[in-house]
Parts: C-alpha cells; structure tokens; sequence
C-alpha cells in the first residue's frame, strides 16, 4: 500500500512558556499544504534474509541520517511492541523540503502509523493513533487528521478549526539554508501575544499581517537575511500575507491573485500549491 503524506505551515507561532521539563509551550495554527512525500509498505518475503524486522529505501532528497533512526521505523517499532506486526520493506520518497520547518519528518511518522493500521487491520481509532505519534514528536499528531488545527502544548494539543482560503493560493520558498530548531529555539524570550493566533485568524486574511507574527522570525532573520529578504520579497510580489514557517527555513506567501512568472523571482527553490 501507498500514501502520501502532506506538508504543513503555520500561521503565527507564539512561545509562550517553558515547561518544568524544559521544553517550551507554543500557540500556533498547523495549516496542510499539498506538497507530498510518498511512502510505501510492503511484506517481506519469509526467505528474505534480514537483520532487521523493518528495512528502509529514501529515494528523492537525500536523507543524511541512520535509517534505523528515521521517524517512519520508528512509528513501526512503537506499533510493532503492541501488536503483531509481520516484518516489512519501506519505500519512503522525500520530496518535502527539509529543515524547511514544514513537518516532513512528522507527517512521514504519522502517515506511517496511518498506513500500518490500514494494512494490517490494527482497528486503531484516530485518537488512540495520535496518542502513539505524539510519543515521537511534538507536531506528529496533528499529521494523523491533516486538518487546520489550533495548537498549544508542545504542539500536540489540538483543535480543529476552520480556515477558509477557498480563492487564494499558497507559494513556498524553501532557500538552501539549514536552521537549528535547538539553536532557535535558545534565542527565544516566551511571552503571550497581544492577540491568540486562533483569534487572529478569524479575521479576514489581508489583516493577518498586522495580527500573526512568528516568535522565531527576529533571531532567524538576523542570522539569515536571506530569509528575510524572501518574506519583504513576496510581499512586493504581492502577497497579502507572507511568514516564516516554523523555525525555518521555508517562508510562505498568500496570494489573491498570482503573479504568473512568480517561479522566475526565486530560482528553483519555490513550489507554487492551491489550498487544500
């Protein structure tokens, strides 16, 4: 079986507190953009000689890391401690920008657990499935539904809501810079908004500049002007909302009307959605 997992972006990220356990609460809208990874489960053959009870293939983007510590084995591992789960090929295809603070890694974990329960007739509702993804990361969750929720916590209590951009279409730039969320997150002094994200977002689009801001912004954008200069960018393009998404590095912007040469401003970095 295949699917395809989504990306997302967030609209306004506030830090508001730390945790006792030192990680640090957030308010933030999770919205699902349909920039896609693609992964595929199969059954081992019984002959089929591995150490291992889950194998995995990256194909696309190049993934740097140990294969056993990706999320999408480790989704497998969790689920495979609580049920009987016979051993599997995963075919994972990277296409989701990384390190671009667009969930990739999250929604690969999550959309795995999705598609193990589905394959493998595990009867897991969607609750009970969000409960095993938030185990693996703090945004995992909201991958299992892929609905515009309205995140506090760590970002792993939701609240769907409705965000209507039926009209508008989303451009994201992804720039070839790589930001520390650790590091980012280090340079953060938590405060409440003067308005909550889930408030902001009520309003009608072309005030959310005014409205939504992201914390990660100023410190990111002082080390990388680019980034800086992709958001004033589709703005002059046009946008009537432009930010940063997550702690970076892909900047997104809202546009009523699209620029028709917009592909040209921003090399190959960009990739031009419709809303969901």
């Amino acid at each position: 079986m295949i699917t395809r997992p989504c990306a997302k972006i967030n609209f306004g990220l506030n830090i508001v507190g730390i945790r006792p356990d030192g990680y640090h609460n957030i308010e933030t809208i999770f919205y699902p953009v349909p920039i896609y990874d693609d992964i595929e489960i199969t059954e081992m053959d019984p002959l089929f000689t591995s150490l291992r009870n889950a194998d995995l293939k990256i194909t696309g983007t190049s993934v740097d890391c140990d294969e056993q510590k990706n999320l999408v084995i480790k989704a497998y591992n969790l689920l495979s401690a609580d049920f009987n789960i016979p051993r599997i090929h995963i075919h994972l295809y990277k296409n989701i920008p990384m390190q671009a603070g667009m969930g990739g890694g999250s929604a690969d974990c999550a959309y795995a657990i999705k598609l193990l329960n589905r394959q493998f007739d595990l009867g897991l509702t969607s609750i009970q499935m969000k409960k095993y993804a938030a185990k693996l990361g703090a945004d995992c969750a909201f991958f299992i539904d892929s609905v515009p929720s309205y995140a506090t916590g760590i970002g792993d209590i939701l609240s769907p809501i409705n965000v209507n951009l039926n009209g508008y279409s989303i451009v994201v730039v992804k720039p070839p810079v790589a930001v520390s969320t650790a590091q980012a997150y280090s340079k953060i002094i938590p405060a409440s908004p003067t308005i909550s994200c889930i408030d902001a977002v009520k309003q009608p689009v072309e005030t959310w500049h005014k409205l939504l801001s992201n914390d990660f912004e100023k410190p990111i954008f002082a080390e990388h002007p680019e980034i800086a200069y992709i958001k004033k960018h589709l703005y002059d393009l046009g946008a009537v909302f432009s930010m940063m998404s997550g702690s970076g590095s892909a900047v997104f912007g809202i546009f009523k009307n699209m620029p028709s040469d917009i592909s040209k401003e921003f090399s190959t970095c960009i990739t031009v959605t419709e809303v969901l």
